[in-house]
């Protein structure tokens, strides 16, 4: 043959097919911008030198690592459309005389022309919007880009492997299918089809039983440790359901519709539940794809931009007030020691020395140990009867704080009797027993339980919950726990909690800051050895950076992988649209030589769309608000605890998603009808 020819026959292949091949090549050419954009950002130097630019990178690696993951399925998902159109003009090629070997090598061709456009104009992209890309990952951490362009010689190279390395599995997936079917299985392979499938009410109802138990699980759930445990499981299930109920479930409906004369026999509902039900396996899994898909886009998006939105509250739960000290003591007695009112006045004079005023003070003790809570005795460490993995969720962290103290920070006058507390806990939690056993060494009678008390931060950094237990006599409960637990390990800690706000800018708080640090360095140094006082200084200003770049980072690869899954959701609706549109295109025409008009048809294509398009959003809405109460127990690990923000983020991103589904929905069923009622002989 002559030089060149299966280029060009592959070529031709690629044009003459230009509806189905444009889409997805447009999707690889996006996929390849957003791989070599969340490279890029990855291991951009600039983000390096930032505060909070580390934390972001580690996100955006995560990001890379779920991006190959999800371009290695979705393109070898989505290539199956292409491969189940072109069968026939394999087919025709080999009865032609063109072997098996020969379509290998306009395969090969195809596979090297598509790999060169989508490598090079996704690169392209990528390299043009990757500054822009870092311009707004640099707004979001609240640091100023600079005007240099770089391109990421090492982002290029993993991009350009990880997509040549797809192609060549994609090729060989191809080659395989054409090596198993026959010339004549080619030729008829659009019209093979499959046989209807019979309402498997089994699958139905396995299905309807799996997202039962997953919705169940995600309501029940009460702490987040455990909903962090099984947060993965329920998903699981909930994919699975989603499958048996769009592809075995959608079957039995349709069936029942069929059973429904009144409905059944009419022109824009007989022919559409026909075809419907003629091929609704691979209807059912397309449309659970859609599904799954557009409950991950509202899932990452909605909680994302709440964390994002949320910074603030969430570094306030974290550090209550502006600079936070805590003092670490070895004994009670240091606790009431002359040595915090030095700190105090240290504090005050270095404030004013600065120009600002300590104002919102916090001021107490504690006693803090973590504690294994089973019924109304917390263990101080963990039975061997029980594994680690069951005990997860009875881990407590207590804090033992005297009851003076809760009165002078809430402004309370709480009485006590010997043997007596006050519970308060966190993370909506609660402890409903009469009495707390702290091990066999302190009882304690519980009077009531408090509405609430001041933020350490200590208790936002736990997965577990904390307990506050309010004692009038805190030397006589501490002592024993430290004497018994406290021999090799310091098990019980004690700690002095001093922490303010101060009315200036961060620049003035972070010097403030420093030379606190550099001050009480030199009084601990007064102290002697007999005696341990060493305060930990936690400054609001100085972890604004690494939070942002935390949130930032959650936020901008949950935009980034938003657009991608939507990307893949558009082109399998698409290509569902128009894959169905070439298979109803011979029944309608049989049905417009008959006397249907485009009037009818267009009624029965918005019968069938409507009777099926639109469940993979109302289920993913349905997802959704059964997934509310995991992941919002999911976001206070992230010290989020605005309900109000996350409701109206959902809310609203799943507002807007609907308005953009409806938009792909006018335009891929505009796409069905001129495929439909353009067949031969088509008139109005």
């Amino acid at each position: 043959m002559r030089r060149g020819f299966y280029r060009r026959l592959a070529w031709t292949g690629i044009k003459k097919n230009k509806k189905l091949y444009l889409p997805y090549i447009l999707t690889c050419v996006g996929m390849v911008m957003m791989c070599y954009i969340i490279s890029f950002l990855a291991q951009n130097k600039t983000f390096a030198a930032v505060p909070g630019g580390s934390s972001l990178q580690g996100f955006l690696n995560l990001g890379f690592g779920v991006m190959c993951v999800f371009a290695l399925i979705f393109l070898f998902y989505t290539n199956s459309f292409l491969i189940r159109r072109r069968k026939k003009e394999f087919g025709l090629y080999n009865i032609l005389g063109m072997g098996k070997g020969n379509l290998a090598r306009v395969l090969c061709w195809e596979t090297v022309i598509i790999a060169v456009m989508t490598l090079a104009c996704g690169l392209f992209f990528g390299i043009l919007f990757s500054k822009f890309a870092e311009m707004g990952m640099m707004k979001i951490l609240g640091s100023t880009a600079d005007f240099s362009f770089t391109v990421g010689a090492k982002s290029i190279y993993q991009t350009v492997l990880l997509f040549l390395g797809i192609y060549f599995v994609i090729f060989l997936n191809t080659l395989r299918q054409v090596h198993l079917t026959n010339p004549i299985e080619l030729l008829h392979s659009e019209n093979a089809g499959e046989k209807p499938p019979k309402a498997n009410w089994l699958l139905a109802v396995l299905g309807a039983i799996l997202l039962a138990v997953a919705y169940y699980m995600a309501v029940t759930i009460e702490d987040p440790i455990s909903a962090m445990i099984y947060f993965f499981v329920a998903v699981v299930m909930v994919i699975v359901a989603t499958y048996l109920l769009f592809v075995a479930g959608s079957v039995t409906f349709c069936r029942l519709l069929q059973k429904k004369k009144n409905y059944y026999y009419k022109t824009n509902h007989f022919v559409s539940i026909s075809s419907m039900v003629y091929r609704m396996k691979r209807n059912g899994a397309g449309l659970a794809s859609i599904c799954i898909l557009c409950t991950m886009v509202l899932v990452m998006i909605s909680s994302t931009a709440c964390l994002y939105v949320g910074t603030e509250d969430s570094l306030r739960t974290r550090y209550p007030r502006n600079l936070n000290l805590n003092g670490v003591v070895s004994s009670t007695d240091m606790l009431d020691s002359d040595y915090k009112q030095k700190v105090r006045d240290a504090v005050e004079e270095i404030s004013s020395a600065n120009g600002a005023h300590v104002e919102n003070v916090l001021d107490y003790r504690l006693a803090g140990f973590g504690g294994y809570l089973t019924g109304d005795k917390m263990e101080l460490e963990l039975p061997d009867s029980v594994d680690n993995l069951s005990a997860v969720s009875d881990i407590w962290q207590a804090f033992l704080v005297p009851l003076e103290d809760y009165n002078a920070l809430m402004g309370t006058e709480e009485t006590l009797e010997p043997g007596e507390a006050i519970i308060y806990t966190t993370k909506e939690q609660r402890y409903d027993h009469d009495t707390l056993n702290i091990g066999d060494t302190v009882t304690l009678t519980v009077k009531k339980q408090a509405d609430g008390f001041v933020d350490n931060g200590v208790d936002a950094m736990q997965v577990m919950p904390s307990m506050y237990i309010f004692v009038p006599n805190f030397e006589e409960v501490a002592t024993p726990l430290m004497e018994k637990w406290n021999h090799n390990m310091n098990v019980v800690d004690l700690n002095w909690v001093y922490a303010f706000d101060l009315d200036c800018d961060d620049d003035t708080q972070i010097r403030i800051h420093e030379q606190l640090l550099e001050r009480l360095a030199a009084m601990e140094n007064e102290l002697g050895e007999d005696a341990y006082f060493h305060i930990l200084i936690e400054s609001v200003a100085m972890e604004r950076y690494d939070f942002y770049g935390l949130y930032g980072g959650l936020f901008f690869l949950g935009i980034l992988l938003g657009i991608v899954f939507i990307f893949a959701a558009v082109l399998i609706i698409y290509y569902k649209q128009v894959s169905e549109g070439y298979e109803d295109q011979s029944r309608f025409e049989i049905m417009q030589k008959v006397g249907m008009t485009k009037k009818e048809i267009r009624k029965s294509i918005n019968s069938q769309i409507l009777t099926v398009f639109f469940l993979p959003l109302i289920l993913a809405g349905v997802h959704l608000i059964f997934a509310f109460p995991i992941i919002r127990k999911l976001l206070l690990l992230f010290n989020l605890t605005n309900m109000r923000l996350l409701i109206t983020a959902m809310i609203g991103c799943f507002l807007i998603f609907a308005l953009f589904y409806m938009f792909v929905y006018r335009v891929t069923s505009k796409a069905y009808f001129n495929i439909v009622s353009g067949a031969r002989g088509a008139h109005a």
